[in-house]
Order: structure tokens, then C-alpha cells, then sequence
């Protein structure tokens, strides 16, 4: 455990920009976490005055140029094969439980290899890509309640998971920290490989999504070729990921946005992939949205750029504030509001007072 007080936390989080923490806590794993935290009585609930932010990788969170309280880092832990379940501690690189699951000739979560983030991040946010998500084998985690300081586990299917979202993210499970997580996943394929840019990638490459290791390996593949792979401490661009969720729209506005579409996919092939990211053929690709409302790839507004290979990803290029990537993404969100009608959601969560 490590306790350090008026720590920047800029360059905790992958867009490198934000105030200060007043007293940062970094726990290596979930037994330490938990340690600690019934140690305190001064922590109070999450994400309030004089209470406790979790930041995990900082990965896809915008900090506050004005700083927090007290903010908790949990990086690491241990992974192990239990019966049918692989259980991960909360602060467990995502990417280390799918490579890890791969080598055991497990499937379930190889299409949501290279996804930057912790594995309780991984729940919370129900990350999920390439038509798979922690939803299809997340099994039950455990989770430790910052008020009661009770561990209690709870099923999947009470964590009310959904397109980017779970509940851990309202009030009802807003004070309960993931400490660990467990799936179920079987030995042979759960979820076919059928979006048509990795299957692009796969035939170049002369890769067999039907094999484990090659799914995963066109996976990486394909993130890296839209810039979408990060790992802490690398030369990457200092970037959040995808900014926005895909947004639910009407057939006609899906029909219209899918003409802005650079890849030269048919509509039938943008309606089968809109589907298999967002669970709908009408959640539409942001990126396709941001296209449709004048933005561009490369377009940027001093510091803050829209990365050359994914528009959908706002990047810090250097010396940029927090308020400065605020304000753009204010911006897109009202420019699309006024010029498609359409309400753009943050993926990215905004930490602290802005």
C-alpha cells in the first residue's frame, strides 16, 4: 500500500491531464484494498466531497483541472482457474485475465482482447466488442461496500448490465468497489468472429478465427490498426479511447448516418456490425455520427485533436487542461445536437467538479 499526499494525477490517466489528488492510495491488489479500507474511517462514500474517487488505470475518465479528495488507484492482483471459473481480482489489467484465459484454451472473451482498463472497470463499464461482452460470462463478483465495510457477492445478473453501463454506476451499487470478479467460460467458441473489418485483417493476415490464439492475435490486429491499443507507461496517444457511445437512433437517421461511412462497407455490412457492437442494428456508430455533423479525422482546436485514425477519439497532443477537453466535447455534443437532432452520450466519465 502506498499513501502519498498532493499527488498530479496526469499522469495517472491515459489523457494525461488533471488537477491534483490531495491524498492518492495505491493498492497492488484486493486483499490489500480491503485492509486498508477497514483501517479508515475516514473514507465515506465514492465519489463525493471528502469521499473516495476510484481511478483504476485512468483509462476512461477525465479529471478535474480543480483536483480531488482522496482517490484510489488499484492496479494488480492475482487471476486463478476455479472449477469452471477464472477469478480475477478488481485491479487485474483486463487484458492479462484474456491472455491468460486464452493460454488456458478458454473462450468467452478473446474478441474484448487489448481493451485498456481493470477488470472491475471491465464490469462496471460492461465493456464489450466485436459482439462480445463481460455480460456473456461474467459469472458473480465480489464487492466491498465502503459504507457498511461489509464483502458480500453478488450474481451477475443483479448488476444490471447493459450497453456500456451497469449499475455500479447509479446509486444503487455506487458505494459497493468490484475486489474481485469471476466467469465462466468454456473450451470451445461462444461468440463467432463475424465483423467484417476483423475478418479483413484475418484473411491478410491469413489467420483462422476459428483458433483461439488467431482470434485474439486479429483482434490486436485490428485494434492497433485503428489506434485503439494502450498500455500504461507506452508511447501511445494521450487519448480516453472512444469518447461517446453509439446512440439509438430512428431507421431513417441510421440510413443517413451510415452514408458517411469511410471504408468502403455496404449498408447491410454497417447494419450487421452496428449490431454486433451495440446489441441493435440502429445504435449507430458514433463515429459515423461525428462524420454526418462536419467533423473530421485530424481536426483539432489547439492542444485537443480528433485522432487521425479514429475520429471518435479525442486526444491530448500535448499541454492540454482537463477544461480544454471538456469544452471540445461539449462542442461535438451540441454541434451534433443542432445539426442531427441527436443526444450523444460521454463513454468517457467525467470525474470532479467542471
Amino acid at each position: 500500500m502506498d499513501i502519498k499526499d498532493n499527488v498530479s494525477l496526469a499522469g495517472l490517466t491515459s489523457l494525461a491531464c488533471g488537477g491534483k489528488a490531495k491524498q492518492l492510495i495505491q493498492a497492488s491488489n484486493s486483499d490489500e484494498l480491503i485492509e486498508f479500507l477497514n483501517s479508515r474511517d475516514d473514507i465515506g462514500g465514492k465519489d463525493t466531497e471528502g469521499g473516495l474517487y476510484v481511478l483504476g488505470y485512468g483509462t476512461n475518465v477525465l479529471v478535474s483541472d480543480n483536483g480531488l479528495d482522496k482517490v484510489l488507484v488499484l492496479r494488480g492482483g492475482d487471476i486463478s482457474l476455479e472449477d469452471n471459473l477464472v477469478i480475477a481480482d478488481g485491479g487485474l489489467w483486463w487484458d492479462d485475465l484474456v491472455q491468460y484465459v486464452v493460454n488456458k484454451g478458454l473462450w468467452g472473451v478473446e474478441l474484448m482482447s487489448g481493451i485498456p482498463g481493470n477488470v472491475g472497470a471491465a464490469v462496471a463499464g460492461n465493456i464489450a466488442a466485436y459482439g462480445q461482452a463481460v455480460a456473456d460470462s461474467l459469472a458473480w463478483v465480489e464487492v466491498y461496500d465502503l459504507v457498511s465495510k461489509e464483502i458480500g457477492r453478488l450474481e451477475a445478473r443483479d448488476l444490471g448490465l447493459g450497453y456500456r453501463c451497469s449499475d455500479f454506476q447509479t446509486d444503487r451499487l455506487k458505494n459497493k468497489l468490484i475486489t474481485k470478479a469471476a466467469f465462466s467460460l468454456p473450451d470451445k467458441p461462444t461468440t463467432e468472429l463475424a465483423y467484417q473489418s476483423a475478418l479483413d485483417v484475418a484473411s491478410e493476415l491469413g489467420l483462422n478465427p476459428e483458433l483461439l490464439y488467431d482470434c485474439r492475435q486479429i483482434i490486436l490486429e485490428a485494434r492497433g490498426r485503428a489506434g485503439s491499443i494502450y498500455v500504461p507507461g507506452g508511447n501511445h496517444a494521450n487519448s480516453a479511447g472512444s469518447f461517446f457511445k453509439n446512440p439509438l437512433v430512428t431507421k431513417e437517421q441510421a440510413e443517413h448516418l451510415m452514408s458517411f461511412d469511410e471504408s468502403g462497407k455496404t449498408a447491410k455490412q454497417l447494419s450487421e456490425q452496428n449490431k454486433l457492437h451495440g446489441g441493435d442494428d440502429l445504435r449507430v456508430s458514433a463515429a459515423h455520427v461525428l462524420l454526418a455533423a462536419g467533423f473530421k479525422r485530424g481536426q483539432s482546436w489547439g492542444a485537443i485533436r480528433l485522432h487521425p485514425q479514429h475520429v471518435l477519439k479525442i486526444e491530448n497532443t500535448g499541454g492540454a487542461k482537463a477544461a480544454d477537453v471538456y469544452s471540445v466535447a461539449l462542442k461535438i455534443m451540441q454541434t451534433v445536437r443542432d445539426k442531427l437532432g441527436i443526444d450523444l452520450e460521454p463513454e468517457v466519465k467525467f470525474i470532479g467538479e467542471f
